[in-house]
């Protein structure tokens, strides 16, 4: 399902906004502090990475890049 490779980089990439989060939460946004808040963070990292990968997938297929 998909490049395994980029997945990982798009969890790391999120796991080191999460750990920033935790450690300057003043330059975080409100929302990222909100979900962090209410679900784990290895939960919150999945959800956003595959997020990030469907808005990735949308740009990509309508060559909006």
């Amino acid at each position: 399902m998909g490049d395994q490779y980029l997945r990982s980089l798009l969890v790391v990439g999120i796991t080191s906004l999460v750990r920033q989060t935790n450690s300057h939460p003043e330059r975080a946004s409100k929302w990222l502090i909100s979900f962090l808040e209410r679900k784990p963070a290895r939960v919150a990292t999945a959800a956003m990475a595959n997020k990030t990968a469907r808005i990735v997938g949308a740009v990509l297929a309508r060559n909006e890049a």
